[in-house]
């Protein structure tokens, strides 16, 4: 697991994603994009530590979720409120789109 980033698995999934605000990042380790992504994921849940969970799923390991939001390509990122996605994000993001996204969620 990544400093501040809880990894997330069909097990725990909803648990996790069931009260408030959740980034999640489905990602894979041969991914480069996804490997550029992670330090950002760190620094923003340092930052919004308290008031949302960022969270990583990797799709290698755990296809049925991918399968079920359907995730087609990485990094995919979803920002899901009391368990809804209310937003979908494909490719890197930057640090300051997704701290206004979280704060707007």
């Amino acid at each position: 697991m990544s400093e501040g980033l809880k990894d997330l698995t069909v097990a725990d999934f909803e648990a996790e994603t069931r009260n408030g605000v959740v980034l999640v990042d489905f990602w894979a380790p041969w991914c480069g994009p996804c490997r550029m992504q992670t330090p950002i994921l760190q620094r923003l849940a340092a930052r919004v530590a308290g008031r949302a969970k960022i969270a990583k799923v990797n799709v290698d390991e755990e296809p049925e979720l991918a399968m079920r939001y359907g995730v087609r390509s990485i990094p995919t990122l979803l920002l899901m409120k009391d368990g809804q996605v209310v937003q979908q994000l494909i490719g890197v993001q930057s640090e300051a789109k997704l701290a206004a996204l979280i704060e707007n969620a």
